[in-house]
């Protein structure tokens, strides 16, 4: 039997241009709880290049936004001994390209928490391509309340 990714699981009908399983025309990644650690592969397609063989800056923000985002929901509900993640946005983040990232082959994602509270998570997140970094990301994502847009989204 396949594991579920988290998104699968808890927002089957999110249309997140990055995460959401309902969106026909998005990226679509997947995410596992791996113990502290996060994780998801992606494969890049040819309409993801910035260029020929290296991937688009914007999708590699996208991918690691949506993956952090999705880590912090998830320790974020087991941290507040929730049945559900909470809807969480982010607040802020960074990107650093370490070397081009390469579109002939799948990427891995990994996150993991470094701080929370019950209402907030700063999360920091690689790609690798062949075994080798070539992306790092870091963010604060924050559990959003009644009244905000991004309550219950999923």
């Amino acid at each position: 039997m396949e594991k579920q990714s988290i998104q699968d699981r808890y927002a089957p009908q999110n249309a997140c241009f990055g995460c959401g399983p309902a969106n026909p025309d998005g990226l679509r990644i997947k995410s596992f709880a791996e113990g502290d650690d996060f994780v998801a592969d992606f494969t890049p397609e040819k309409h993801h290049e910035a260029f020929e063989g290296v991937l688009s800056g914007g999708i590699i923000g996208t991918l690691l936004d949506c993956h952090m985002n999705w880590a912090a929901a998830f320790h974020l509900m087991e941290l507040n001994c929730l049945d559900a993640p909470p809807c969480t946005v982010t607040a802020e983040y960074t990107v650093k390209m370490e070397r081009p990232t390469p579109t002939d082959g799948p990427l891995h994602l990994t996150a993991w928490v470094k701080k929370s509270n019950p209402e907030r998570a700063v999360v920091a997140a690689t790609i690798e391509a062949k075994g080798e970094v070539t992306a790092r990301g870091e963010g604060t994502f924050v559990a959003v309340k009644e009244g905000h847009p991004a309550y219950n989204r999923w």
